[in-house]
């Protein structure tokens, strides 16, 4: 199941209180102060983990509470301080403070740590008061607060590639084309329901991360369809590759398909209709050898290209143009700098 948003609520440990006594022992008049410091408690951190792909866990279990520190004790004994309480997110994750909705915390690398709720400062024990005009201090400082807040916890894919297309544009075909991913292939429109990543392997030394988009249509950004829950995954790609069905089953134009959901990138994000693109035309093996040069030729002055200028043409079921699609891939996204949108 893939899960990309979760809600939950976050409680730092509260610090140790600080120890008020004071030492007697026989023979050993006038002992002074002995209270020991309480333990700081337990902070809340955010851990990017490369080994987790869902925020499944975090639907299912909404309080998540770090230790207490514990308090001081006589002989100048500090309490036990507490363990931070570890959060493991995939990354891409945003960490989001519910009631206010400002941004905390962006996890955008495996590894990357934030702390969202600080654990209390343990308290001082009467034997940090001790000084040449105050003895015998009775006093001690109780354990810091802690911190509480609403997260809403939003995943963002990370991949170098997504693949963008009208449904039945073959995406899912293309993904299994490329890598060991076996996302659902099927003759329907919206037969992926959930993005899915694959790991393209164009050599020993060189690999892709793609991402399949559950397809879009018209009124995507404004919750139309799937694409408005899955929009954002495309924002955290390097490189958009837009497949177009050369033969829809609804007899629809391909160009027209094309600048339909052009416009819904720009209304959704002006970043993310600036992306670097391939325009490629996929399905060519069910069109005539004979005619395929023609249709290419008219379809590439539809969607705007320069005289002598084509689309990428490929199948992803034949798999005929595939490794010069993936070499292409692997030229532009060096171009890109190396970080997420």
């Amino acid at each position: 199941m893939f899960i990309d948003e979760a809600v939950i609520q976050v409680r730092s440990g509260k610090g140790g209180d600080g120890c008020v006594s004071f030492r007697r022992e026989k023979y050993i008049p006038k002992g002074g102060p002995d209270g020991g410091n309480g333990g700081d408690g337990g902070s809340v951190v955010i851990v990017g983990d490369p080994n987790i792909n869902t925020l499944l866990d975090y639907r299912s279990r909404f309080h998540w509470h770090a230790r207490n520190g514990q308090p001081g004790t006589s002989r100048d004994c500090s309490g036990e301080a507490a363990d931070d309480l570890l959060l493991h997110v995939p990354p891409g994750t945003l960490i989001y403070n519910e009631d206010t909705s400002e941004l905390i915390a962006d996890i955008d690398a495996p590894g990357k740590r934030a702390i969202v709720a600080k654990g209390g400062r343990g308290g001082f024990g009467n034997i940090h008061f001790k000084s040449s005009t105050n003895q015998t201090p009775r006093e001690a400082e109780p354990g810091g607060p802690n911190e509480e807040l609403r997260l809403r916890l939003e995943l963002k894919l990370m991949a170098d590639v997504g693949l963008l297309g009208m449904p039945n544009a073959g995406k899912s075909t293309l993904l299994r084309a490329v890598s060991k991913a076996r996302p659902m292939v099927a003759d329907f429109p919206f037969t992926t329901l959930k993005p899915q990543l694959g790991i393209a392997e164009l050599d020993a030394e060189r690999r892709l991360v793609f991402a399949d988009i559950p397809g879009l249509i018209g009124g995507a950004a404004e919750g139309v369809g799937l694409g408005h829950d899955f929009l954002k995954h495309v924002e955290r790609t390097r490189l958009l590759i837009h497949l177009l069905d050369v033969a829809p089953l609804d007899g629809s134009d391909p160009a027209e398909n094309y600048h339909v959901i052009r416009r819904e990138l720009a209304h959704y994000s002006t970043d993310l209709a600036e992306k670097d693109e391939i325009i490629v035309i996929n399905k060519i093996d069910l069109v005539a050898a004979e005619e395929r040069e023609a249709l290419i030729d008219k379809l590439a002055g539809k969607l705007g290209f320069g005289k002598g200028e084509r689309p990428m043409v490929i199948s992803g079921a034949t798999r005929q143009g595939v490794r010069e699609l993936l070499d292409r891939c692997w030229q532009m996204s060096a171009r890109v700098p190396e970080k997420w949108a």
